[in-house]
């Protein structure tokens, strides 16, 4: 992919970043990290995530009708998560699902529309305390 984009990570200190330039300890390895985390690989993370979240809700086996609507609303629920909670813009989220700006704007109404229901609302309240823990507080993504 010649143009994907990417969200600058802040460095840990003792990498030389921040203008803490102090080694790690003895007995440390110093802690180092990519200099960007491309915007499709945060997003194939935050689906992944809802989808073994929702594994572990769902007490029944699917069909493949199912499985495919399971997956269609994971997808969803992910774009909404992308978009909400770590502020990716819709066209950069569409690029990373394959999809258009549009798609992913539909997405988000429709996770909104659905987020009445307490249980659902709580799912996907879930999603975005594990996804801004992982990806803002960490640093992967600067929130402004």
């Amino acid at each position: 992919m010649p143009h994907e984009k990417t969200i600058d990570l802040m460095t840990l200190p003792g990498t030389g970043g921040n203008g803490d330039d102090a080694p790690a300890g003895p007995g440390q390895v110093p802690a180092l990290r990519p200099a960007a985390l491309p915007v499709r690989t945060i997003c194939r993370i935050v689906r992944q995530v809802a989808a073994e979240m929702l594994m572990l809700a769902s007490d029944r086996v699917q069909m493949r009708r199912d499985r495919r609507r399971a997956n269609c609303h994971v997808r969803q629920i992910a774009m909404y998560v992308c978009h909400v909670a770590l502020g990716i813009s819709l066209s950069d989220i569409g690029q990373a699902f394959g999809r258009d700006r549009t798609t992913v704007s539909h997405a988000c109404g429709v996770v909104e529309d659905r987020r009445d229901d307490p249980a659902f609302d709580d799912f996907v309240s879930a999603l975005e305390r594990i996804s801004t823990s992982v990806f803002i507080q960490s640093g992967a993504i600067a929130h402004e």
